[in-house]
């Protein structure tokens, strides 16, 4: 299932830096960059809620399905 993560695209939208984001959410500064990486396996609703509070956005703004067949799939998960 390919899920893309644009963690980083909606921080450098709100200036915002991953350390902010960490504070503002209550989890680490590691989990964050996991999150940004696309490495993690799955994330908690609440943590995705604190996310879009924090951010001031949809789901959708920061997480998007792409296509198997679509290039950026073989992007996904990886640095």
């Amino acid at each position: 299932m390919p899920i893309l993560v644009n963690l980083d695209v909606m921080l450098a939208r709100r200036k915002m830096r991953s350390k902010e984001l960490a504070t503002r959410v209550g989890i680490t500064e590691a989990n964050v960059s996991l999150l940004k990486s696309g490495k993690v396996k799955g994330m908690r609703f609440e943590t995705l809620d604190a996310i879009c509070v924090a951010l001031d956005c949809q789901p959708g703004d920061i997480l998007e399905y792409v296509a198997p067949d679509d290039p950026r799939a073989a992007l996904v998960g990886k640095d």
